[in-house]
């Protein structure tokens, strides 16, 4: 038997199922189950609301975390220089001195930073790309 044999045997053809008798979608347990709630639901918020008046914390945040879900922080674009002269250190530097003047938030400084270290790896594998192919070259001259 051939590769292309293989290949071809056993292979169902587009939009072709292997198993056309089998499960169909929305028949299982999971589905059942959401079915059962999706009936109750309005009895379940309903209970849920009573309660959260009655002082149960439980309920009260599980309706807060679905009704209002968890801010989360909206950050600013923010205009900073980085020097030049003095390298990725100092430029790491002139990030924690925004950071601690409160210029940039903490969360910017964080993936800042981690920009900046990527960056910094970057630099050092075109340092040894240029290493390699210099020594490489010295090498073969010397043969």
């Amino acid at each position: 038997m051939t590769t292309t044999e293989k290949k071809k045997r056993g292979r169902w053809k587009a939009g072709e199922s292997g198993n056309p008798s089998g499960r169909k979608p929305g028949t299982g347990e999971v589905a059942k189950l959401r079915d059962s709630i999706a009936k109750h639901l309005p009895a379940i918020i309903k209970q849920l609301v009573t309660k959260a008046k009655e002082g149960d914390a439980q309920a009260a945040r599980l309706l807060l975390e679905r009704v209002l879900p968890a801010l989360k922080p909206i950050e600013q674009a923010v205009a900073l220089s980085l020097p030049d002269g003095e390298g990725i250190t100092g430029q790491g530097r002139a990030i924690v001195q925004a950071v601690a003047e409160g210029t940039i938030a903490p969360g910017q400084g964080a993936q800042l930073l981690a920009g900046l270290g990527s960056l910094a790896r970057i630099v050092e594998i075109d340092e040894l790309e240029k290493r390699i192919a210099l020594l490489e070259g010295v090498k073969s001259g010397n043969d």
